[in-house]
């Protein structure tokens, strides 16, 4: 590890060269930021609140917002400052800190949205075994799972990263510290890092899309079977959303993480690091709670007890 501290700190990239994009970008970031703040925050309170919610598929979606309070707050309210007060430096213990939070928060994202998919499938297609499959130890395993080999993975990651040295620049071509950027500044053999990263990209990122696709071709399949349409449209309207969320959260993240660095551009790299950060955390509210009509319900409930 001693070779690594030829560089003792790093600048992060602003969003903008010139002061008034980076104040509308800064705004319409920090916007994003409060919208999904809110949005998770409303669903933590209605399915603590309401104990009609008391099951597995609210378990996950409650879960799933305080990851997602998390998961932005990693990157985007310290970028949001640093553009509007040009303060730009950020040590070695706070880049590495920052990349093991947001990989780690990544990673129990993709595995949480899995189980989410896999418990709507069970709850459509298999719904007399859905007490069964779907009890309290099966959801509290896999969480418990799910944080563990995030924890792993990510702490494998930003191990091997800071293993390197950081010789070439000490300017990070991004808003905040993530290890695409860092291994262009290595002057070090990245090849193990570039094949933690695809091992990763392919064992786990992989696996978890190609799951949550099958659950929901199954359950589009099981529900074009029904005869009534208002179902079927209510299923589409369910399942493609999800599907939307979770394709680009992944691809964007993907070719962030796995392109060659030959066609790397800053304004590209930015650009996909602002979808993979903000998207997710802002629209997983909308389209897995608040388009829900038992949500939408206990939101009443619970607005009208606190002003009664």
């Amino acid at each position: 590890m001693a070779n690594y501290t030829l560089v003792t700190e790093f600048l992060l990239e602003v969003f903008a060269e010139t002061w008034e994009l980076r104040i509308l970008l800064s705004v319409l970031f920090l916007l994003v930021y409060l919208g999904s703040l809110l949005g998770n925050l409303i669903i933590i309170i209605v399915t603590t609140v309401d104990q009609t919610l008391n099951t597995p598929m609210y378990f996950f979606l409650r879960n799933l917002s305080i990851l997602d309070m998390c998961y932005v707050s990693i990157t985007l309210p310290n970028a949001c400052i640093n553009s509007l007060t040009d303060r730009r430096s950020i040590s070695l213990v706070g880049c590495a800190t920052q990349i093991f939070l947001f990989l780690f928060c990544a990673f129990v994202e993709v595995q949480f949205l899995t189980i989410m998919a896999h418990d709507r499938y069970v709850a459509i297609c298999k719904p007399l075994l859905y007490p069964v499959i779907m009890n309290h130890q099966f959801c509290v395993q896999m969480s418990l799972a799910s944080l563990l080999t995030s924890f792993i993975l990510s702490g494998m990651n930003t191990f091997k990263t800071f293993q390197l040295s950081f010789c070439h620049s000490n300017v990070v071509p991004n808003f905040f510290c993530d290890t695409p950027s860092l291994l262009r500044l290595s002057c070090s053999d990245t090849f193990n890092n570039k094949l933690l990263i695809l091992l990763i990209a392919i064992g786990l990122d992989g696996s978890c899309f190609t799951f949550i696709a099958v659950s929901y071709v199954r359950i589009l399949s099981a529900v074009l079977k029904v005869p009534v349409k208002g179902e079927r449209g209510k299923a589409f309207s369910t399942c493609v959303p999800h599907i939307i969320v979770v394709s680009v959260f992944l691809s964007s993240g993907a070719y962030a993480y796995l392109k060659p660095p030959a066609i790397s551009e800053v304004v590209e790299d930015m650009t996909l690091s602002g979808i993979y950060t903000s998207v997710p955390p802002f629209l997983n509210p909308i389209i897995y709670s608040l388009r829900n009509k038992q949500i939408k319900k206990a939101v009443k409930k619970v607005i009208f007890r606190f002003f009664s």
